[in-house]
């Protein structure tokens, strides 16, 4: 089990891009949450391994059309249980 702190910056607001988290995240089956923050959009995810790279990939390849990436920031933390 393991949890990372996810910070997304681009256009990442406004095109549908924290329900696209949100369906991913459950789809590989990872507890955390997702939020608006300042023209960021920070996530914590917590899994397994296998799927936590699972969505880390699919992030990026996957996101809505309008959703723009310019750069990914992760970090580890404590898990939390969820």
């Amino acid at each position: 089990m393991r949890r990372l702190a996810i910070t997304i910056r681009g256009i990442v607001q406004g095109v549908g891009f924290r329900p696209y988290v949100y369906g991913l995240a459950r789809r590989y089956a990872l507890g955390g949450f997702v939020c608006n923050r300042s023209g960021e959009v920070r996530i914590e995810i917590e899994g397994e391994s296998a799927a936590i790279d699972g969505f880390l990939a699919d992030l990026r390849l996957k996101a809505p059309p309008l959703a723009r990436i310019e750069h990914v920031w992760t970090e580890p933390i404590s898990p939390m249980g969820e």
